[in-house]
């Protein structure tokens, strides 16, 4: 590798990839450095490479490691090389950024030459930026659950999906949660996709009241499982599979089968133990590609679901995220306790 500090070159793909300073520590608790994390995503490379392919990608960068400063990149670089495609996506603010599309390994060893450990790809792809073709499903321990509570909860999911003619891909989201892919067609907005989480949020409350709860504010959520719907909203993502994420020990976003859910652990999948998972059993939401495109489920049931919600139980939208401008017909982006506080008559005096 020669000097301490002397960059080297990769071959991802039949492309070479200039890593700087592979010495460099990301992860001082553990020791492990770039190289680490360069080789870990050349080990890992076609399950993150089919988890990111052809997506407007966000990068997640830590230039001096997890101790260091970090930074969300979404606008692609100046210096990105001419074979790393980007697609023009706009945000709610209607602005408008040109980001990173990776299709080919060597584009995630270039963005860790940046410091880029987690990538968060949008549920479009560059062809039809305004159109989700996943349905992503975040189950989010809150104080007093764990994961077990979470994995309870997609047995549930499951059930649901299972009912209405669809299939889902759980994986660990790198922390205490539960993230669940659905693929689905094209042809929704992102309005639309959110209104369809909000519906199969609020069935799953439904079924599971003391387990699972749709409050936007944390004061109302209790110890349960928060369906966080909100992560379906334009320019909301999640880490993808096969993401380091930024904790000392290095954990990853892990890709799971149905039936290992109650048998394994987040902290079972770093950057040490995944390359040996990979190489044992591939990558086993590979089949998730097979749904791309027009061949993804239909989400008609759960919109459906959503015009009872409204018809039936009065059940209309729920708050966006702060930053949102406020949307049609969504309610008073105010914590419940405030109002009160706002709403009292010595307040309107």
């Amino acid at each position: 590798m020669g000097k301490t500090g002397e960059a080297i070159e990769l071959d991802a793909g039949g492309r070479a990839v200039r890593l700087s300073s592979p010495d460099k520590v990301y992860f001082p608790e553990r020791g492990y450095t770039k190289l680490d994390v360069a080789r870990y995503y050349l080990a890992v490379g076609p399950g993150i490479l089919r988890a990111l392919n052809d997506r407007p990608t966000t990068l997640e960068r830590f230039p001096d490691g997890v101790d260091g400063e970090s930074f969300y990149q979404k606008r692609a670089p100046k210096n990105a090389p001419d074979w790393l495609p980007t697609a023009t996506i706009a945000f709610p603010s209607g602005r408008t950024a040109d980001e990173v599309c990776p299709t080919e390994v060597a584009a995630v060893l270039w963005a860790a030459n940046l410091g880029a450990l987690t990538f968060h790809p949008w549920p479009v792809r560059r062809s039809r930026p305004d159109h989700p073709d996943e349905l992503r499903i975040d189950l989010d321990p809150q104080p007093g659950t764990d994961f077990a509570d979470a994995v309870h909860v997609a047995h549930e999911l499951r059930a649901l999906l299972d009912e209405h003619g669809l299939r889902g891909w759980p994986k660990t989201s790198g922390g205490r949660g539960l993230h669940v892919f659905v693929p689905i067609a094209p042809r929704q907005d992102f309005t639309a996709v959110r209104r369809a989480a909000i519906a199969v949020g609020r069935e799953l409350e439904r079924r599971l009241p003391h387990a699972v709860t749709t409050a936007w504010w944390k004061e109302e959520r209790g110890a349960r499982i928060f369906v966080d719907y909100n992560q379906t909203a334009r320019d909301r993502t999640m880490a993808s599979a096969y993401s380091i994420r930024p904790k000392p020990h290095a954990p990853v976003s892990a890709p799971l089968r149905w039936e290992e859910l109650d048998d394994v652990r987040p902290e079972d999948f770093d950057l040490a133990t995944m390359p040996a998972r990979f190489a044992e059993l591939g990558d086993v939401h590979a089949d998730l590609e097979e749904y791309a495109g027009e061949r993804g489920f239909a989400l008609d049931a759960f919109l459906e679901l959503a015009d009872r919600d409204e018809r039936d139980r009065g059940l209309g939208d729920l708050p966006y995220p702060p930053d949102y401008p406020k949307m049609p017909g969504e309610p008073k982006r105010v914590a419940p306790s405030r109002a009160k506080k706002t709403d009292s008559p010595k307040d309107q005096q």
